[in-house]
């Protein structure tokens, strides 16, 4: 700094995050994140879309909220819709609809109107690393349910509510992934989907339900949101556009009754998501939802093949994962004793980048020994090439044997 520079440092804010130094780029083998599939962004898709937009009404980019106004412009909310009868088994109308810069937007404004300081959230014990920064960093109490390979264990989750209940503590909110569950890769059965119903109704706690990865179940039927059993207003239902189409597009929604959406509107304070996004994105799903989404799964399918194949052979028995029936991860269990923090800055060193368990973990010691990786960036070759790395860096760091 200058010598008659300003010292912001007794400025800052007392609860800021730790600085970070300039951003030098991605590793090569990149398996963090919720990176999508360069190869299925629909580039060609999108351009037809525009030409198509832009020769509508300007005032869509003239104006603050012109056409839906400020829950998002009509066409996207119509799709999102019919989308959500025909997918989600969810019946609502655009009334319910609101579009989101991103489903982090979704969370952060769920728990703008929800949560105080000293409130309580449960959450399952692994979960969406955002969500349960988000929560800490609004110094929430968050308690963790555990899992199983069916899901959130709701015979866990009916003990914790109640020995919340006999302290006198009412969550504010059961957060949960119930279909292709993040970081897990789990499917919440449709018994256990009524159960937390049921659990919601008795301790007079609702549901938030994040269907991100609900759209790329690999192959067959799958379970319906819990919010298409819900007849009483208990589930708030988020979703996103970015794990179909590429997180550059920074769109998701919020499903909710009036009586939480007229709060939600108050506090989203940007003067509307993007509207040319909305737009294109939109106008390219109605024409080619279908089609897009069943080549989207099937090219996760070929990764996530590639990789639990390089999994296995680079790593052999030492390491435990079970493979989804859809999304864009694995979760992987190390060896006893391990701890996944310790390995970060070695691989990063070789240009591979992993999320470590803590991360993604109400209680960050429980899952030092496990690994998030992400395998829908990279291509098959970097999948195996970047995987056989890591399995160097980890013996030469004494993780494997």
């Amino acid at each position: 700094m200058p010598a008659n520079g300003l010292d912001y440092s007794a400025l800052f804010n007392r609860n800021l995050p730790p600085p970070s130094g300039p951003w030098d780029g991605h590793p090569r083998y990149n398996f963090i994140g919720g990176h999508s599939d360069p190869d299925m962004v629909p580039a060609e898709g999108f351009i037809e879309s525009a030409a198509r937009v832009f020769r509508g009404d300007p005032r869509n980019i003239s104006m603050y909220n012109f056409s839906g106004g400020p829950q998002g412009i009509l066409p996207l909310r119509e799709f999102l819709v019919e989308k959500l009868a025909q997918h989600r088994g969810i019946e609502t109308t655009i009334d319910d609809v609101l579009i989101t810069s991103g489903s982090g937007q979704g969370i952060e404004l769920i728990n703008e109107i929800l949560l105080e300081e000293g409130d309580t959230a449960i959450v399952e014990a692994f979960s969406f690393s955002g969500a349960i920064g988000n929560l800490r960093r609004r110094q929430v109490n968050v308690v963790g349910v555990d899992l199983d390979e069916d899901g959130m264990r709701t015979d866990h989750l009916a003990e914790l509510l109640e020995g919340l209940r006999d302290q006198g503590v009412r969550p504010k909110y059961i957060y949960t992934i119930p279909t292709l569950q993040n970081p897990t890769g789990t499917v919440l059965t449709m018994e256990r989907r009524e159960r937390l119903l049921e659990l919601s109704e008795e301790y007079g706690v609702p549901i938030f339900e994040d269907e991100c990865y609900a759209d790329l179940i690999f192959e067959g039927e799958y379970e319906n949101a819990i919010r298409s059993m819900d007849d009483a207003n208990r589930v708030l239902h988020i979703g996103s556009f970015s794990k179909t189409l590429g997180p550059g597009t920074r769109l998701g929604y919020v499903v909710a009754p009036w009586e939480v959406m007229s709060r939600l509107l108050s506090r989203k304070n940007d003067a509307g998501t993007g509207v040319m996004d909305q737009m294109i994105v939109g106008d390219y799903f109605t024409h080619h939802y279908e089609e897009h989404i069943l080549d989207m799964r099937a090219a996760l399918k070929r990764k996530c093949d590639v990789l639990s194949s390089a999994l296995r052979e680079s790593f052999g028995p030492s390491i435990e994962f079970d493979v989804p029936r859809g999304g864009m991860y694995l979760w992987v269990k190390l060896p006893a004793g391990v701890d996944s923090r310790d390995l970060v800055a070695p691989a990063l060193r070789e240009g591979i980048a992993f999320n470590p368990g803590p991360d993604w973990s109400a209680d960050p010691d429980a899952a030092a020994g496990y690994i998030r990786l992400c395998f829908a960036l990279p291509s098959d070759a970097e999948i195996r090439e970047g995987i056989e790395k890591l399995a160097d860096v980890f013996r030469r760091e004494g993780a494997l044997p």
